[in-house]
Order: C-alpha cells, then structure tokens, then sequence
C-alpha cells in the first residue's frame, strides 16, 4: 500500500477560497442533491470571512492529500466567549484518513488558544458522518429545528461544548 502524504495548512493560498465553495457546492448536490442556494450560503460564509466582517479571532485551514485540496474548517467568532465551527468538508475520495478529526482537532486547538470559552456550530441531521465526529470531540446537541433549505426539507441540528 502506498504511503500517502496527509498534511492541515493554513487557508492562505490563491483558489483557496474558491476552492472552498466550488468542493462545498459540487460534494452536497452530489452526496444530498442540495441546490445552488448552499454554494450561495457557503461564498457568503466564505466572504465574510475573507473581509474580516467578524471581529475577533478567527482562522481556517485546507487538509491536503498529496499536496491536492482534500477538506476544510473555519473557525469564527460567534460572541466573546464564544467560537464557531463552520464549513467542516472532506473530499470523498480523501474519507478514511482521519482528516475530518484532524481538521476539528485544530479548529478546537485554536478556539482554546484565543481565549474562547466554549464552541458551537450548526449542521443538518443528515450529515452522519460529520456528526460523529463532532460527537467524538464532545460537541452535545443542544437544539434542532425542522427548515426547508437547499431544495429539502432538513433538521438543522445546534452542537456545542465548553472548551
């Protein structure tokens, strides 16, 4: 079997951003057959971040699979004492390497570092795979709230733990 170089680096290089929303929205309509309106939520999120509209700490990182784009994390501020997860992806081809943890290892690092007291995020309850993860890291579901989003009828799902 071949060794595979697996690596997190800062989101800091030209496409990244790009890069970002493109996987975000190519991944849900293949996966979940999610329309054009969550590449639309995912560039705003995206933009947002890049224009610095949240003061704060923040910071975002790529996961690389043999130096090609395989996954994603931001984490933002949502309150003072509190971070946001958001944009948690990895490229199906690239699932089974731990990266999803990885990726949310560092998310929480960082959270912990800049002095955040506790961490949230929000996602859909169809998205299993992201879940455990989340619960695996000590993220609770703490609300869920049925919605029409992205062409289907969802339970949005609030997580969060103290860090």
């Amino acid at each position: 079997m071949v060794e595979r170089e697996v690596g997190l680096r800062p989101l800091d290089q030209p496409g990244d951003l790009g890069w970002v929303v493109g996987a975000h929205g190519e991944f849900y309509d293949r996966e979940f057959g999610w329309d054009s309106s969550f590449e639309a939520l995912v560039a705003r999120i995206v933009a947002d971040y890049a224009t610095g509209r949240e003061p704060g700490p923040q910071a975002a990182w790529i996961a690389e699979v043999d130096g090609v784009r395989a996954g994603c994390v931001f984490c933002v501020r949502e309150d003072n004492r509190t971070a946001k997860l958001r944009l948690l992806l990895v490229d199906p081809a690239a699932r089974g390497l731990g990266l999803g943890a990885r990726l949310v290892e560092q998310c929480l690092q960082f959270a912990r570092a800049a002095g955040y007291q506790a961490i949230t995020l929000w996602t859909n309850d169809v998205l299993g795979a992201a879940r455990r993860i989340y619960q695996a890291h000590g993220f609770e579901l703490v609300a869920e709230e049925p919605h029409h989003s992205f062409g289907h009828h969802l339970i949005g799902q609030t997580w969060q733990r103290p860090l």
